[in-house]
């Protein structure tokens, strides 16, 4: 999926980029708190570019209310574009109820993201319009805008408090959707102040009610300088439903180029 890996990480629904380093704490501190948030997410995107492609081995495990659970494994491809959002290629093998459908995501950061679903029951492609992305994900907790790369441009942001997570002293920064036609009236996410990785995001509705919270645990470092969650828990408050994300193999710059992002081969993807 699209960040899918959401160890993703990948720019997963985030943070991005500005003109600026690191700051110092005397700066930091004085400045005004949108322009503070912006900042964090800035040096959080900055951070992250440069990694070019890669291909992950996943699983995406549902669960219920009651506590039952289903497995699904799957592909995600992701592709860095320059100046641009990511392109995303989502493949699921398992179950056979599932194996074969395929979910394409051009992430984009000046207008909206182009989305398709080839479902092989149907032997056709589905466009996501963007009145729907707020939509479930195959099931999943996840919607289809968390799939979706993160674009400094679709939020406007505001730096909060510092707060402690999972062990971690975290900048937390509000940021709010840009797009009439998101889910979510704002989220807001913690990020740690070491490393500038999302520890933890909530998800408010358009009621402004607490929806989703997601969690990034197991953190790898690859090619010594990219991290990446091995697990994202998104939970849901409302129907207390949960799906995980857990990532088996991870690999960098594999060689993948536009052509193998392309919607009339989506019915082909392997």
């Amino acid at each position: 999926m699209q960040r899918f890996k959401l160890n993703n990480l990948k720019r997963i629904p985030l943070f991005a980029f500005f003109c600026c380093t690191l700051l110092t704490p005397a700066i930091a501190s004085a400045m005004d708190p949108a322009d503070k948030g912006k900042s964090i997410a800035i040096e959080r995107k900055n951070r992250d570019q440069g990694w070019g492609d890669s291909i992950a081995e996943m699983s995406m495990i549902l669960h219920n209310a009651q506590g039952q659970q289903s497995k699904r494994l799957m592909q995600l491809k992701t592709l860095e574009v320059k100046d641009d959002g990511d392109k995303g290629l989502t493949i699921f093998d398992q179950p056979r109820d599932v194996k074969g459908t395929a979910f394409l995501n051009f992430s984009h950061a000046m207008r909206p993201d182009e989305q398709w679903l080839y479902l092989p029951a149907l032997k056709r492609v589905k466009r996501i319009s963007s009145r729907n992305k707020s939509g479930p994900f195959m099931g999943s907790e996840f919607a289809y805008e968390d799939l979706s790369s993160f674009e400094i441009e679709k939020y406007t942001y505001q730096y909060l408090k510092d707060e402690v997570v999972n062990g971690q002293a975290c900048f937390v920064v509000e940021q709010k959707p840009t797009d009439k036609y998101s889910g979510y009236t704002r989220l807001v996410a913690w990020v740690d102040q070491k490393e500038y990785r999302p520890q933890k995001i909530e998800y408010y509705d358009r009621k402004g009610a607490l929806l989703k919270t997601l969690t990034f645990q197991k953190y790898q470092q690859y090619l010594d300088q990219y991290w990446r969650a091995d697990l994202l828990l998104m939970q849901n408050h409302i129907t207390k439903k949960r799906t995980e994300l857990i990532t088996h193999s991870l690999k960098f710059k594999t060689g993948l180029s536009e052509k193998d992002f392309n919607k009339a081969t989506l019915k082909r993807a392997r």
